[in-house]
């Protein structure tokens, strides 16, 4: 094999390992929202301090739109809305598997006292309510294409340069987009009894989720320069070769 294949190979490689820290970071998102944490920093005003309070899942979801730049910069914007509606697909099928899971018996041996696993409680962990999960999968979809089309739409406007600005800029307003549409649609949609999200939380909610995500916007941006430095210098052949392209023909592939 000439360096030339191997280099591609690797570069493809590299193109499935982002693809499965995307579609993790997306799975894990599903599987972990139920839990809320308090994240209090100092501000020099007020109180001294400001206290977020949001889903656990927030830790993860932020990574897929570091990954959607990193793949939109380096792969173009055409492998990168593959890696998004794979995401989906994977997502909606871990959720098949949690429905045929949660809809089995225990075993009396695997059973509380004798056993290890309380069936009521695993159905409370991985039990998946149709509302946020719709609400959280329409959210998905509309803000991780748009952060993409954002994404090129500053690539084209500062003719490639500034990363930064096209960095922050398609992440911050996705995020702000998603954060708008998933509690929107948490506070619209029929809800079990008296549990679930209402409008009255929607602008603390909103501020604090906008807020946090602004924050990690600007600390992945490090990251984002690195990996990109890394990329160009691996395989400086084939990101010339999807920049040219994107610079030619105006659609970025």
């Amino acid at each position: 094999m000439s360096p030339v294949d191997h280099r591609q190979q690797r570069y493809e490689q590299t193109y499935i390992i982002l693809a499965a820290v995307f579609i993790a970071s997306l799975v894990a998102c599903n599987l972990i929202f139920r839990k809320f944490f308090v994240l209090t920093i100092p501000v020099p005003w007020g109180d001294g301090s400001y206290a977020f309070e949001q889903s656990v899942g927030i830790l993860a979801y932020p990574v897929t739109f570091l990954v959607t730049d990193i793949l939109s910069e380096i792969y173009g914007r055409r492998r990168a809305n593959q890696v998004v509606t794979g995401g989906f697909f994977a997502s909606a099928f871990v959720l098949l598997l949690l429905w045929v899971s949660n809809s089995t018996t225990n075993t009396p041996w695997s059973t509380p006292p004798n056993g290890w696993l309380d069936e009521k409680m695993f159905a409370h962990v991985f039990g998946q309510a149709w509302q946020p999960i719709t609400a959280s999968m329409a959210a998905y979809l509309t803000a991780q294409y748009l952060d993409i089309r954002f994404f090129h739409f500053w690539r084209r406007l500062t003719d490639g340069r500034h990363l930064w600005l096209r960095n922050n800029a398609s992440t911050i307003c996705s995020q702000v987009i998603d954060t708008g549409v998933v509690l929107a649609l948490l506070a619209t949609l029929p809800q079990e009894g008296d549990k679930g999200l209402t409008w009255e939380q929607f602008p603390s909610l909103f501020m604090n989720g906008v807020l946090f995500k602004v924050m990690f916007a600007a600390f992945d941006t490090p990251v984002f320069y690195l990996a990109v430095y890394w990329f160009r210098r691996w395989f400086p052949e084939q990101v010339d070769a999807v920049h040219r392209e994107t610079a030619t023909s105006g659609n970025p592939r």
